[in-house]
C-alpha cells in the first residue's frame, strides 16, 4: 500500500535539489513535508491505546456484556479517528491553493485569494499548547489583508527541534505560492 505522506520530502533528495515543485500531479492536495516525530508519536500512542480498548471490548463481549463492549468499540473508533486526524493536521498545497488543516477545522484559500505567503518572526505556541515562545511562523495573508493563523511554526509537533525541515517546508510552500498565485 503506498503511503504518499512518507515521500513528501523527496524534493529534497540529492537527485532533485533543483526542483521546487517535485510532484507530477499538481491538482491533488499534498503536504510538502513529512509529519514530525512528535505528531507521529502522539498518533502511535493513541493507536496503542485503541488496541487496548479493542482488546477490552473483546473480553467484555465474550463475558456477556454487549452494552459494555459497544461502549468500548465506540471509544476505540473515536481514538482511531483522532489518531488519523492528528496525522492529517498541517499545511497542504495544490494548484488550487493552500489548505490549513487543524484538528477540528480546515481552511482553504485559493492562490488567487492570497496576497503573500511568508515566514515571519512572532510569538508562536509551543506544541500547540497555550504557552508561547518567540519563533518563526509561515503565514498566509489574504487579499483582504486578513492574516490566517500560522500554517506551520518552528515549535509545532512537525518541526520542534528540526529547523532545517522547517526551512525546507516553508521554502516549498512559498515556491508553490510563487508558481500559482499570479498564474
Amino acid at each position: 500500500m503506498p503511503l504518499p505522506f512518507l515521500t513528501a520530502d523527496r524534493a529534497f533528495d540529492a537527485s532533485a535539489e533543483d526542483v521546487a515543485l517535485p510532484f507530477d500531479d499538481h491538482d491533488s492536495w499534498r503536504r510538502p513535508y513529512r509529519p514530525g516525530p512528535w505528531r507521529v508519536a502522539a498518533a502511535a500512542t493513541l493507536l496503542l491505546l485503541a488496541s487496548f480498548v479493542l482488546l477490552a471490548a473483546m473480553i467484555i463481549g465474550v463475558a456477556g456484556a454487549p452494552s459494555g463492549a459497544t461502549v468500548c468499540l465506540v471509544l476505540a473508533a473515536a481514538l482511531i479517528a483522532a489518531a488519523l486526524r492528528l496525522l492529517r493536521v498541517g499545511a497542504w498545497v495544490s494548484r488550487h491553493g493552500v489548505r490549513r488543516v487543524a484538528f477540528f477545522r480546515t481552511t482553504t484559500v485559493a492562490w488567487s485569494g492570497t496576497s503573500a505567503v511568508r515566514t515571519v518572526q512572532q510569538p508562536v505556541k509551543w506544541m500547540g499548547l497555550p504557552r508561547t515562545v518567540q519563533g518563526q511562523a509561515l503565514v498566509v495573508v489574504r487579499q483582504s489583508g486578513e492574516t490566517l493563523p500560522p500554517l506551520a511554526t518552528d515549535h509545532n509537533a512537525d518541526f520542534l527541534g528540526r529547523e532545517e525541515a522547517f526551512e525546507r517546508a516553508t521554502d516549498a510552500v512559498e515556491a508553490w505560492a510563487d508558481e500559482y498565485r499570479l498564474g
